[in-house]
């Protein structure tokens, strides 16, 4: 409501939209491209201030962190193209579906270029998917090192087990020997439960594999503020957990892995040639935008 009350007559009627209204609310864009919702270049700076905190009440500190890093990134990829697109960290949009301060189901989406957060609510009930960062540049450096890095954890964590699996694991996780174009479930508004072929499951892992998988899968879970990380992880404990590998596994070339479980999908990708532009998506194919509780 606050954010609401921060903008004009114009940017409302932009950014209330009806929760009824499915093909602006099941929406998910993170490349460049027009949008439904209000523009917080277009703000107050009240307004701007509302829509940061709105969208720190999704993620946890360190999701909140990487979200405001792949902000700024837009600064530099503008640079890096010699300022010809425009690019610029305004260029992010903010929408509300439905009456917060009502009774019936409303949700809320903060999205622009490689950031993308939407969460239904019903009541004390909150059903947060999809949530996806992406980062171009992937990575930015000095001699070396890196200055810049917001998805690092997300590349490293996978890598690990990867290297943890041997080469029996490995020839049953890599799956394919060239990495996608993208994501596999893209900007579709539904996405199917598994992905073919589906890798090796955590049944099949010795306990240092299966232990990093988890914490694969804890570390995109934990995006998410620490109560709603807990109901997710709760939520799929008993699930049994798919890794799969496409591409080399060499660092700075075109690679993409995904985990799927009941009613996950996890993917990445770094979909240059010199794997220096990465997406990172965490769904729940049969709960996104609400589902789930709007079944209920």
């Amino acid at each position: 409501m606050v954010l609401l009350q921060a903008m004009d007559d114009e940017q409302r009627a932009h950014a209330a939209l009806p929760f009824e209204n499915e093909a602006a609310r099941r929406w998910l864009e993170y490349r460049p491209a027009p949008r439904p919702g209000a523009c917080l270049a277009l703000l107050s700076p009240a307004g701007r201030k509302a829509a940061h905190r709105l969208l720190a009440t999704a993620l946890s500190d360190r999701g909140y962190a990487q979200a405001m890093a792949i902000i700024a990134l837009e600064e530099v990829l503008d640079r890096h193209e010699h300022w010809q697109l425009g690019r610029h960290s305004g260029d992010y949009w903010v929408s509300v579906f439905g009456d917060p301060a009502g009774d019936e189901p409303w949700s809320w989406r903060f999205e622009g270029h490689h950031l993308s957060v939407t969460m239904t609510l019903l009541g004390d009930e909150v059903s947060p998917a999809p949530v996806f960062l992406g980062a171009n540049p992937a990575c930015v450096s000095y001699a070396g090192r890196a200055v810049s890095r917001p998805l690092a954890p997300e590349e490293d964590l996978a890598r690990a087990l990867l290297e943890e699996l041997g080469p029996q694991g490995r020839a049953i996780a890599v799956v394919a020997d060239r990495a996608p174009a993208d994501i596999r479930t893209g900007t579709r508004h539904r996405i199917d439960q598994t992905i073919q072929p589906p890798g090796i499951a955590a049944s099949r892992l010795g306990p240092t594999p299966r232990s990093l998988l988890r914490q694969l899968v804890a570390l995109y879970l934990d995006r998410l503020p620490a109560e709603l990380a807990a109901q997710e992880a709760a939520r799929i404990d008993r699930s049994e957990l798919l890794f799969a590998w496409e591409g080399p596994a060499t660092p700075g070339t075109r690679h993409y892995y995904r985990v799927q479980g009941d009613d996950l999908m996890i993917e990445y990708d770094n979909t240059t040639d010199d794997g220096n532009h990465a997406h990172t998506v965490l769904r729940r194919p049969r709960s996104d935008f609400g589902d789930d509780i709007l079944a209920a």
